[in-house]
């Protein structure tokens, strides 16, 4: 456990069934944990880094990263598409989903599981950018450029005929 509020490092142990589970949960490395047993009572930590077996993919190492409650973090969340795309529905177009997860920088306790975007509305050559997320109601700010695109319909391509193979004829 490294972070905030600590002047070194301190190696602990934990089930590594339980930290597995929380890995594998909807916000993985994102989820809040709560650590006990510290000299400061209950801490909050996030998965900075961990270690796989390459062969078993069992846990061999974690590292936690104490959070402030109360100081922002920047942290990478999984992008979500909702809907289908009336320029896919009515224009034979096909959905390219660009940027798959996002850096924001949010409070510990606010960090979302994933950031939900809505393409039900876009036609052929229109898309998504960062700029164009609503973050009326977000707790989170985008780390990325505004410019950054999420997901645009595009035409799908047609597959060229491959040319002729040449008949070799034997004598």
């Amino acid at each position: 456990v490294y972070g905030a509020e600590r002047d070194k490092a301190v190696a602990i142990s934990v089930d590594p069934k339980v930290l597995s589970r929380i890995l594998h949960s909807e916000s993985g490395v994102n989820t809040l944990i709560g650590l006990q047993g510290l000299a400061t009572g209950d801490t909050r930590v996030l998965v900075k880094e961990y270690q796989l077996d390459p062969i078993s993919h069992r846990l061999l190492h974690a590292d936690f990263y104490q959070v402030a409650m109360d100081k922002a973090l920047t942290v990478t969340v999984p992008i979500v598409l909702k809907g289908e795309a009336r320029g896919v529905k009515q224009q034979g177009g096909i959905v390219d989903f660009v940027t798959r997860e996002i850096e924001v920088e949010t409070l510990p306790g606010d960090i979302p599981e994933g950031i939900t975007v809505d393409v039900s509305e876009l036609l052929l050559n229109q898309g998504v950018r960062v700029r164009d997320l609503d973050l009326t109601a977000a707790k989170w700010k985008p780390v990325a450029d505004a410019d950054t695109m999420i997901a645009h319909v595009v035409a799908l391509r047609a597959e060229e005929p491959a040319p002729a193979e040449a008949a070799v004829v034997g004598h």
